[in-house]
């Protein structure tokens, strides 16, 4: 399929780390290219999708990254159209499965059926729609927690075990998982052990005045432009090879470790305001994403080192999932942002 303003091609993947000397232009270039693909994808994506350009940015970074992402707002927000038009962007397969509460495990991965082979009629696994590149899963927290789980070998393992058989499944994968908030009736809370599974969880909120005007003159009027792809899945996974050879300094690294511990409460050095208001907190995976993220928000923004900056400003798309609050703190009206913020605040970047 030929591609409208193409860009340069899919980068090697035997590309040396970001800071082998002899490969400077090359680094340069693909610093360059990524810089630029944040700026194409933007232009792309305002054709159908007004405002929310934070969302944008985080959705990007999940991608570049290879993380899956949990996407949470209010219906009618264009949650759905957002994961569709960036697998478009991107020419991805896309399976969308909506998430009900009568939805079975195998509705997700697939099952063993009697068909045709050349050896006559044999039992044979029917691939379900997970076996794509992107996966919408649309109001994920509508479906019970024996559902839900279904998505955890593929999310970590990119495989689909059934009837004792491994499946691969087709990289690049993503599953963006959309759901509504907690409080809303008929919701079932995700796992732990699923949530942690998510590079981000970030928040779509309602749009500013201004915005939604032009939202409605838009969806009620001629209709508009499609998406038009502009990269393929291999030149994403090329960038993602990039991403992942972004020089860090230790004491980044440090950085991000220490904000993941402190908002675990009861461990030396906890502050009070941990102990008194949080459950639980961030576990070892959150300073691997903040770091991950990092790399590749360097990269968005030219820049081949990653610095203090780019971890803080991931934190709450890394840890609002990650760390539960107690009764005390749902009494009191402290919640995840109020805590969030007190981790940037009170964590030193140097000790």
């Amino acid at each position: 399929m030929s591609h409208p303003d193409p860009i340069p091609p899919a980068l090697p993947r035997d590309l040396p780390p970001l800071d082998a000397p002899n490969e400077h232009d090359r680094d340069r270039d693909a610093v360059n290219q990524l810089a630029s693909a944040r700026a194409r994808i933007s232009s792309e994506l305002s054709k159908v999708i007004i405002g929310q350009a934070d969302v944008i940015d985080e959705m990007l970074i999940a991608l570049l990254s290879g993380g899956h992402c949990l996407i949470t707002g209010a219906p009618g927000l264009a949650k759905t159209l957002l994961v569709k038009s960036l697998a478009e962007l991107f020419h991805l397969s896309f399976h969308r499965i909506q998430f009900t509460p009568d939805l079975m495990p195998s509705d997700i991965t697939g099952t063993e059926m009697v068909g045709e082979t050349g050896q006559g009629r044999e039992m044979v696994f029917q691939k379900g729609p997970i076996f794509a590149n992107m996966i919408l899963a649309d109001e994920i927290n509508r479906t019970p927690p024996k559902t839900q789980s279904a998505l955890l070998e593929a999310m970590q393992e990119h495989q689909v075990t059934a009837a004792g058989t491994t499946f691969p499944l087709p990289e690049p994968f993503f599953v963006l998982a959309t759901q509504n908030p907690i409080e809303m009736e008929g919701t079932y809370p995700l796992p732990e052990a699923q949530l942690d599974r998510f590079m981000f969880n970030v928040v779509i909120d309602y749009l500013p005045e201004d915005d939604e005007v032009t939202v409605v003159m838009r969806t009620t009027g001629a209709r508009g432009e499609k998406i038009k792809p502009l990269f393929t899945a291999e030149e994403l996974m090329a960038y993602q090879d990039v991403v992942r050879k972004v020089p860090v300094a230790e004491e980044v690294v440090r950085y991000a470790v220490r904000l993941a511990a402190a908002s675990r409460p009861g461990r030396e050095g906890s502050s009070e305001f941990i102990n008194d208001f949080v459950n639980w907190g961030a576990g070892l995976r959150a300073a691997q994403f903040l770091i991950l993220g990092g790399k590749t928000r360097a990269l968005l923004e030219g820049r081949t080192h990653v610095a203090m900056e780019d971890v803080r400003a991931l934190a709450a798309a890394v840890l609002r999932h990650r760390i539960l609050p107690n009764y005390r703190a749902e009494a009191e009206g402290i919640g995840v942002s109020d805590i969030i913020d007190h981790l940037i605040e009170s964590v030193p970047a140097t000790l």
